[in-house]
Parts: C-alpha cells; sequence; structure tokens
C-alpha cells in the first residue's frame, strides 16, 4: 500500500503502482519499481499497523484516514474512542441478535430429538431448555464458548 505525497503532505491514499504508471503514461518504469524511484514521484510504502486490542462493547476502533509519518516510515494507525449510549445499545443488540441465531441454529439441529417416535433423554431434555434459558445469562449477550450450555 503506498501513499502519494505533495510538498510532504499526503494528497491520495490509498495510492497503487497502476494509478502511478497512469498519471506518468510518459513515463518507461521497470516491471518492478523500487522505492528509490517511487519516492522521486513522491511515493511511499506505508506500513499498516496491527489493529490495537479493545473492548469493542464500549470502545470503536477505527482505521485512520490517511498515514502518518513516523520517523523515516508512513503508518497507518488505529483511532479507538468511547462507544456513545446509542452505539453500545446497537453494539449490544447486534451480538443479541448474533447469538439468538446460534442458538436457533443449534435447537435446530437437534430438532430431530423430539420427533414423535423418538423419547429424549433428560439430558437432551435439560440441553434445550438451557439453550432456550441462554438469554437470561449473566454474560448476556456478550456470551464466550464456556457460557454455552454442553451438548450431551
Amino acid at each position: 500500500m503506498f501513499v502519494k505525497l505533495e510538498n510532504g503532505v499526503p494528497v491520495e491514499f490509498p495510492y497503487t503502482v497502476d494509478k502511478l504508471r497512469r498519471d506518468n503514461s510518459n513515463v518507461s518504469f521497470p516491471e518492478s519499481i523500487p522505492n528509490s524511484i517511487l519516492e522521486e514521484f513522491g511515493v511511499f510504502t506505508v506500513s499498516i499497523e496491527a489493529e490495537p486490542p479493545a473492548d469493542k462493547r464500549v470502545k470503536n476502533v477505527t482505521r485512520d484516514a490517511l498515514p502518518t509519518l513516523e520517523g523515516s516510515v508512513w503508518v497507518l494507525k488505529w483511532t479507538i474512542s468511547d462507544k456513545t449510549a446509542d452505539e453500545i445499545s446497537d453494539y449490544n443488540a447486534l451480538i443479541a441478535d448474533e447469538n439468538r441465531d446460534e442458538r436457533n441454529s443449534i435447537l435446530a439441529a437437534t430438532d430431530w430429538w423430539a420427533v414423535q417416535d423418538r423419547t429424549m433423554s433428560q439430558a437432551e431434555i435439560d440441553y434445550r431448555q438451557e439453550l432456550r434459558d441462554i438469554t437470561s445469562h449473566a454474560n448476556w449477550p456478550h456470551l464466550i464458548d464456556n457460557d454455552w450450555p454442553t451438548q450431551p
């Protein structure tokens, strides 16, 4: 990934080698353009910082729009900000919907246990009830793997 600079200031990001070739159609570039030539045209490689850890229940993590110069390297960073009450509510609703979908899928996969010519074991009955009651779990909607009931 590249950034195009003019007078040391980013003017286009992301920028590509194909765009450089189109922008300079009168120049015969080698197939693989070395950084020294790219830099002559104001094009610099951008390093992408790894996404920082954050509690996404209460924090927004967004990639910055433009890279910044750190020493001699252009780096694309992340910004962490607090979610608003509405964003937290929307996020919780999304996670709850995803967990309900997962629960419904698991229940559907065990529906065959309840066919008329088959008697469910007590463990199967309990498991299906625990799945139905998952929305009452203390961690709802932010469940971890151990919060889900174990299939008999």
